[in-house]
């Protein structure tokens, strides 16, 4: 499984990525610490799962969820952040986000959406 961390904290993506080291079968294959550089990434290297802050230069995580869904690219769309507010977990659903995860309250569940994902399970 392809993988690309999307987060403006280098700290965020390392504690992502020691999270995800434990998953032989998932392969990181890019870090973006900016919206831009994200769908870049998604683009070029078409990953199965994509973990996405909200808040970033160049281009905020849910204008880059808004692009993927509209390209109709088959990358699922985790997003994981610090503002879990009911609102924006409305809005990003709404717009196609397979997943929302709070940083503080659920990023342990990350792994449970990564195990899912690997034995076929959709959300």
């Amino acid at each position: 499984m392809k993988l690309v961390i999307a987060d403006d904290s280098s700290l965020m993506r390392e504690r992502i990525k020691s999270q995800v080291s434990s998953f032989d079968q998932v392969t990181i294959v890019g870090e973006a610490g900016n919206g831009r550089t994200a769908m870049e990434m998604v683009i070029e290297f078409d990953p199965d799962l994509i973990l996405l802050d909200l808040h970033m230069p160049e281009m905020g995580g849910m204008e880059v969820l808004k692009k993927i869904k509209e390209a109709k690219l088959n990358t699922k769309v985790c997003i994981l952040t610090n503002y879990s507010y009911p609102q924006y977990k409305e809005r990003c659903l709404a717009l196609g986000a397979d997943f929302f995860l709070s940083k503080s309250d659920d990023f342990e569940k990350t792994n449970v959406v990564i195990s899912n994902m690997l034995i076929g399970i959709n959300p």
